[in-house]
């Protein structure tokens, strides 16, 4: 296994790096697998020991993967700013938008490099864990909507697909709203999930809009999507699939990915024997269980 470090951009005093893994004996244009870890904005590493196993699988099956950094944007608040419910939607999607920009300029660092690096431009994949699955998500929202942000993107480039454990999107409308038609998407998330929403946290103004609304309208939509719905799971579903779910992320990559078969599947795990979880949670719930020790 090889793995190469690059650093992709520099914003301010953050000097933004991307670990490359690939097998070395690897011949021929391979497909792209960008990933973005989890920390709420607050922390998380590209390199955490917990996602190499996860790097190396997918790497050994001939992708090219990228794990990258982006900038926490939460960090003031992790550290003990106090805001209210709107403030703290306010603080978020500065923050989301920052990580969605350095999504970008790595991305067009990866697409750039392509030739070089033997990565096939229409398959490059863009997947993350919680804060980096609501980045993911937000970045394919934010491409179908308006357009390539800055121009940082390629003209007309677009993701070949989106993987997201445990991710939502972020929007100031009290629905979300495509203009054109997103990729095909793989959604893992828990129904009692306690830090990011299983289906909307908001009113009126907007808010946050996690898979299971999300699935509904690509439902709606006739747009290709795998759901994977664990029931009774909190937030450990931002991490359990990476290890567990294999199988259902090489579905997706073989069939909607590899072969573009128009498909909605879904599926429903439940855990046996294991105590109710709280599942009606407000914004101030999510915001609580987000920043507590």
């Amino acid at each position: 296994m090889k793995k190469q470090t690059y650093l992709y951009a520099v914003k301010g005093s953050d000097h933004l790096y991307l670990d490359k893994y690939e097998r070395e004996d690897e011949q021929g244009m391979k497909p792209c697998m960008l990933f973005l870890f989890g920390g709420g904005f607050v922390k998380g590493e590209r390199d955490d020991v917990r996602y190499i196993p996860y790097f190396h699988y997918w790497a050994e099956r001939g992708y090219v993967v990228v794990s990258i950094d982006y900038r926490l944007g939460l960090k003031a608040v992790a550290e003990g700013k106090k805001v209210n419910p709107e403030q703290f939607l306010s603080v978020l999607a500065g923050a989301v938008q920052m990580a969605v920009e350095d999504l970008y300029a790595a991305t067009d660092y990866v697409y750039t490099h392509a030739k070089e690096w033997k990565i096939d431009r229409k398959k490059i994949i863009a997947s993350g864990s919680s804060a980096g699955a609501i980045t993911v998500l937000q970045g394919e929202y934010e491409i179908c909507n308006r357009g390539n942000v800055n121009s940082i993107l390629p003209k007309g480039f677009n993701y070949a697909g989106i993987v997201a454990f445990a991710g939502a999107i972020l929007d100031t409308q009290p629905d979300l709203q495509w203009k054109r038609p997103p990729v095909p998407m793989l959604l893992f998330h828990g129904d009692a999930d306690e830090r990011v929403p299983f289906y909307k946290a908001g009113d009126e103004r907007g808010g946050f809009f996690g898979a299971n609304y999300i699935a509904r309208q690509l439902t709606h939509m006739n747009r290709p999507h795998y759901f994977c719905i664990y029931l009774n799971a909190g937030h450990e579903i931002a991490s359990i699939p990476l290890e567990e779910n294999r199988g259902e992320i090489e579905i997706f990559l073989e069939k909607f990915i590899r072969q573009k078969q128009a498909l909605i599947m879904n599926t429903e795990i439940f855990f046996l024997g294991k105590a109710e979880l709280k599942k009606k949670l407000d914004l101030m719930d999510y915001i609580n269980n987000n920043f507590k020790e």
